[in-house]
């Protein structure tokens, strides 16, 4: 038995607050951009993936239009830092609608580091972040999705094991679920995928 949930049948904020609830957990890309005057904002985006791995491509997605994708559009360049779980309150606090001019940086006291190859700083304490160049944007009814071109990844030594590769139990990040409920990681699945060759679950079928 299944309740059945239309587009048509439903206002947006209620359908918006569905998908939200059912496509979980969301990686949270915290950005931060510079304004053409040179302020610094730093805001929640967790609609975020990656788009493509050759050219590497990061995306997210602005709901309606705000600073940062105003920044974005304005300058070509941000910086998409992940979140731990132990940021969980200071990243709410950038969620906070500042008016425009003022800095989330300086606003919720959040200490920020010079990026390496963009304007926008990076989040000091964040485990891992990714500077961007403005690849493309693709208007989609009421959202914007920005693709950026990666031009440099930086992960916190201590998220790295002895091969220099970064585990998720060092990143512990945060991610959004449903209204206004947060997500940490609790448990972890590690299998890798079956050849086709080795495949013993059942009968095999060529073509």
């Amino acid at each position: 038995m299944r309740v059945d949930f239309a587009p048509e049948s439903l206002e947006p904020g209620a359908f918006y607050r569905l998908l939200t609830a059912v496509v979980v957990p969301r990686p949270i890309a915290w950005v931060s951009t510079l304004s053409a005057g040179g302020v610094a904002n730093l805001a929640p985006h967790s609609f975020c993936t990656v788009a493509s791995t050759d050219p590497p491509v990061v995306q997210f997605t602005s709901v309606g239009v705000k600073d940062t994708l105003r920044n974005v559009l304005a300058t070509g360049e941000f910086v998409v830092n992940f979140a731990a779980e132990g940021q969980f309150a200071a990243v709410n606090d950038t969620a906070t609608d500042f008016p425009p001019g003022v800095g989330e940086f300086e606003a919720v006291g959040i200490a920020p580091e010079p990026s390496a190859t963009v304007a926008p700083p990076r989040v000091a304490g964040s485990p891992v972040a990714i500077e961007c160049g403005l690849y493309d944007t693709t208007a989609i009814g009421d959202c914007t999705v920005v693709f950026g071109r990666v031009r440099h990844v930086a992960v916190a030594e201590e998220a790295l094991d002895e091969h220099g590769h970064p585990q998720l139990s060092r990143l512990r990040p945060l991610s959004r679920l449903g209204g206004n409920e947060w997500g940490a990681t609790t448990v972890v699945h590690d299998r890798r995928r079956i050849r086709y060759e080795d495949w013993t679950g059942g009968e095999r079928t060529e073509g």
